[in-house]
């Protein structure tokens, strides 16, 4: 499939994880194997009208936002944005910052 397919699967997947779903589950309540959905999220295939429409719907978004590929920021941009905001803060903005990506990073592991 095209460079299309590519973009739409990667934006799927994308929101997918943020709304913290599995594959499996979101392929369950789309009504389709996952191996289906493997195959959208990898490109392989754009789903139909019926399927955009129900994807769009699980995950609280519309249909454009599942087409809107220039939302994609690499890993340095926000590295640099996030370096800009936390320049401009006070130090005990800073320090809370600090503190609470230290929590998050015990919790995550």
């Amino acid at each position: 499939m095209g460079d299309l397919s590519k973009k739409v699967g990667r934006r799927i997947k994308k929101i997918r994880e943020a709304n913290k779903i599995k594959q499996y589950a979101l392929a369950e309540m789309l009504g389709m194997e996952p191996s289906n959905l493997t195959r959208i999220e990898s490109g392989l295939q754009l789903p139909k009208e019926e399927n955009l429409l129900k994807i769009a719907d699980i995950l609280h978004v519309e249909v454009k936002d599942l087409f809107e590929f220039n939302k994609e920021e690499s890993i340095e941009e926000i590295k640099n944005k996030t370096i800009k905001i936390i320049s401009n803060l006070e130090q005990n903005e800073i320090e809370f910052v600090y503190n609470f990506l230290k929590l998050y990073k015990n919790f995550k592991l």
